[in-house]
Formats: C-alpha cells, sequence, structure tokens
C-alpha cells in the first residue's frame, strides 16, 4: 500500500514538472514569436518605403545606407499612414511609463496651437511632438535669418530665408509619423484670430510684441480658451530665476510687468500661467543700427508691421530654450491630467514685500507729517530694493540678513524712489528715522556720518545699478 502511494506521488510530480516545462516552452516561444513579427514589420515597412522611393523621384541629396533615411522617407512613410501603432507605443514608452495609459490619451489626442516660433516656440513644439501630441498649429508670420540660429530649435544654415514654421513643420515630421502639423505663415490679429485657435485645447504665447500678446491673452481669457505665455528670455542668463506662476505673482520681469498691467486695465488680472525670469537685465544694450538706416528715416517705419521692434534684442540662446521646455512641460502634464497646480515659486515672500511696502508708508507718512495713500514705488519695487539690490541684508556692515527688515528713505533732502530707499533692521531703521530723517522733531544728521563710508558706498553703487535698469526698461 506503501509502495502504491509513492508510485502515485511521483507520478503527480512528474506531471506538474511536464506540465510547468510545456508552459515555460510555450512563452518562450510566443515571446520569440513577438520579436519576430515586430522586427518582420519593420523590415516590411523599411522596405516598401525604400520602394516607394525609388519608384519616385529619389531626391539627389539621398544617403547611402538602410539605416540613414532622408527627410522624404520620412515625411512619405507619414503620409502612406503604415506606421504602426506598436511602434508609436514603443516610440512612446517612457511617456507611457510615467503617465499611463489615460493619461498618454489625453496627450495624443490633444492639439496645441503655438503662436509665435521664434527661440521659445520652436523649442515648445519640439517637445510636445516628441511627447506625443497629436495635433499642432505653428503660427508665425517671420523667416529664418543667421542670428536665429543661435536659439531656434529646428533652424539650419540651409533654412535661412525660409519661414521659420517651415523649419519646424520639417523636423517634427522627422521625430513623429502620426502628428497632424499645420504651418501657418501669418501673423495673429485680434480681428481674425478664431480662425488660428479653432480647435485648440492649449493655446502657446510666444510672441515678441507686447500689443499683439497682450490681444492674444486677453481674447483667449475671454473664451475660456487655456493659454500659456512666455515672458521675457531677453538679456538673461541665470537659468536659477527661471519659474512658473500666475501672470499676478510676476515679480520684477519687466515685459511681465508690462503685460500684467495692460490686462489689468482691459479687465484681466489672473487666470494665466507664465514662465518668466525674475533675472534684473544685466549690462546688456539694444544692438546699435547701422547709420546708413537712421538715415532711410523713422526706423519705426521700417518694420514689417506695426508695433513689432526693429531693433535686436541680445539673448543667450539657452535661455529661450529653457523657456520652452518649461511650457512643454507644464502643457503636456496638464493634457495627461496631471497637472501641476501649485508652482514652486523661486522667492514665496509676497506677505513680506505687503509688509514692507505698508511699513515703508507708514514711515513716510510720519516724515512728512500727514497722511500718505500711495508711494511711487509698489511692490515689484519693494521685491527689487530688497532682493536685488541689497541682497535681503542690511545697509550697514557686516551687513546681518534682518530678523525684521525695513525699508527707509535713505537721505531726506530727496524725495523716496528706487535709488533713494535702503534696507535696515528694524531698530537701524528707527535710528535712521530720529538721526538722519529727523522725525520726532530732532536735527537731521549726514547718513555717512551716522553709518559709516562704506554704506554709503553700497547705497551709491545700487543707484548706479537702478540707473542702469531705468536705461534698460526705458523708465
Amino acid at each position: 500500500m506503501h509502495a502504491l502511494s509513492t508510485v502515485t506521488q511521483s507520478h503527480r510530480t512528474q506531471l506538474f514538472i511536464t506540465a510547468l516545462s510545456a508552459c515555460l516552452v510555450t512563452s518562450a516561444l510566443f515571446t520569440a514569436y513577438n520579436a519576430y513579427s515586430r522586427r518582420e514589420r519593420r523590415r516590411n515597412l523599411n522596405n516598401e518605403v525604400l520602394q516607394s522611393l525609388t519608384a519616385g523621384d529619389e531626391p539627389s541629396t539621398s544617403k547611402n545606407g538602410p539605416d540613414m533615411l532622408t527627410e522624404e522617407y520620412l515625411i512619405r512613410t507619414a503620409a502612406m499612414g503604415t506606421y504602426d501603432e506598436d511602434l508609436i507605443r514603443e516610440q512612446l514608452a517612457r511617456n507611457y511609463a510615467f503617465f499611463g495609459e489615460e493619461g498618454m490619451a489625453g496627450v495624443r489626442n490633444g492639439s496645441v496651437v503655438v503662436v509665435g516660433c521664434g527661440g521659445v516656440g520652436s523649442w515648445a513644439a519640439v517637445m510636445l511632438v516628441r511627447s506625443g501630441i497629436g495635433k499642432i498649429r505653428l503660427v508665425d508670420f517671420d523667416y529664418v535669418t543667421l542670428s536665429s540660429l543661435n536659439r531656434h530649435a529646428t533652424a539650419t544654415l540651409a533654412d535661412v530665408g525660409t519661414p521659420k514654421v517651415a523649419c519646424i513643420e520639417r523636423t517634427l515630421k522627422q521625430i513623429s509619423r502620426w502628428v497632424e502639423v499645420d504651418s501657418r505663415v501669418e501673423i495673429w490679429r485680434k480681428e481674425d484670430g478664431g480662425k488660428l485657435l479653432e480647435g485648440a485645447d492649449w493655446v502657446i504665447d510666444a510672441i515678441d510684441n507686447i500689443t499683439t500678446k497682450v490681444d492674444l491673452l486677453k481674447y483667449c481669457h475671454d473664451r475660456n480658451i487655456r493659454v500659456f505665455s512666455s515672458m521675457g528670455a531677453g538679456a538673461k542668463c541665470d537659468p536659477t530665476r527661471i519659474q512658473i506662476s500666475d501672470i499676478s505673482y510676476t515679480v520684477y520681469d519687466p515685459l511681465a510687468r508690462s503685460v500684467r498691467r495692460r490686462l489689468r486695465l482691459e479687465g484681466v488680472s489672473s487666470g494665466i500661467p507664465v514662465v518668466y525670469s525674475t533675472e534684473v537685465p544685466g549690462e546688456v544694450k539694444l544692438l546699435p543700427l547701422p547709420e546708413e538706416v537712421f538715415q532711410k528715416g523713422n526706423v519705426k517705419e521700417l518694420n514689417a508691421f506695426d508695433d513689432f521692434r526693429v531693433r535686436i534684442l541680445p539673448v543667450l540662446g539657452p535661455l529661450p530654450c529653457m523657456f520652452g521646455l518649461h511650457i512643454a512641460t507644464y502643457v503636456v502634464c496638464d493634457l495627461a491630467k496631471r497637472p501641476i497646480l501649485n508652482p514652486l515659486p523661486i522667492k514665496n515672500r509676497r506677505k513680506v514685500y505687503e509688509r514692507l511696502l505698508r511699513d515703508l508708508l507708514h514711515r513716510e507718512s510720519k516724515l512728512v507729517g500727514e497722511q500718505i495713500n500711495k508711494l511711487p514705488i509698489d511692490e515689484d519695487d519693494v521685491s527689487f530694493i530688497f532682493e536685488d539690490l541689497y541682497l535681503g541684508r542690511s545697509v550697514v556692515p557686516p551687513h546681518a540678513v534682518p530678523s525684521r527688515p525695513q525699508l527707509i528713505r535713505w537721505d531726506a533732502a530727496k524725495p523716496l524712489s528706487l535709488e533713494n530707499c535702503v534696507v535696515f533692521e528694524f531698530a537701524e531703521a528707527e535710528k535712521h528715522g530720529r538721526e538722519c530723517l529727523g522725525v520726532g522733531g530732532g536735527e537731521r544728521q549726514d547718513p555717512r556720518e551716522i553709518w559709516g563710508d562704506e554704506a554709503q558706498t553700497i547705497v551709491d553703487k545700487n543707484a548706479a545699478e537702478v540707473a542702469k535698469y531705468r536705461q534698460w526698461v526705458g523708465l
């Protein structure tokens, strides 16, 4: 009986091992077959397109070798509609791993309009398509110049003199064989702008001209079209100062400030995400125009369109690239239902600026002996003084970080301004008010005598920096 039981158990074990072996062999064969099928589909696709090229007018610039695919190869394959879904998923495998099926469905079904296809817009467009966007419309009236090549995502020497949207479209179709690209060599105008924005899930504003930019943002805001705007990347070099925020929270970007103020006059105060830099423009100037250009008359009349600048803004190439990448990331995440809801600001001191401005208003009222309702500087100016001029430190050596910072007028004989406003610790500000400003009826003394030559030197140096800034932004 025991021997029979042993035989039965042994037989069951053999059956189990046989079944397991059969499963493993089947699985291996199935995997090998899938890999073989995928290789065959690729090989067949390659052969079909090569035959198509051979049958047609083969370009003289074609490269030799089966792996050196020409531009015509890529564009014709897209037109043939033969790009297999498995290949699309393999190309977007990392994105599928990040967003999942539902998220990538949102991205691939998404439609984006890029208005302005220069340094910022071109990089945004390229990364949107690399991320799997299904439809993209490119809108720009401008043409590639030699000076475009330091920042444009797709332009080459061969593209000089051609529309910017055309060279971007060519590159996008080399990247993605399924994307629908609609290129428009046009300028966006509010009178007929709806046709260019039709069907858009997102609009990207990468326009240089401030009037057209404000018109586009106002148009989209009033019609609940989601729009993301790029502020000024010119004359900047510090990548750590780039951030995303609502237009209402932008801090010391001259273009953002002008756009924000114009939008407020149009009744739009918030609700538009932007990418901008808090960096104050350094020692850079508009590139000069040749004398013969001025001799032609009013330089403003030389523009291709009204209100578009004819002079050249200095731009360090990587900065507009990073602006475009910020935009593409934000838009892709939103389409994938993974929105960036609370961008982390580089400086999160809005309440600090509000308090500094409120305390300064109180001190100025005491100085003039009557209530003041408005100062000649605002919160942006407070941020500029506190962060960029004095680096969040007291003007008094050894320039400690104040536990209770205060802004106060430096020289009582001069009006309050960016140049004549400094940072103190609270106790230092109280002393300065009494001894230098004469608050409380005391005799006014020279700030240099109270705080020393080093403090006065810092004030003078910062005043010179303000003068450069005023010249730059035209204040």
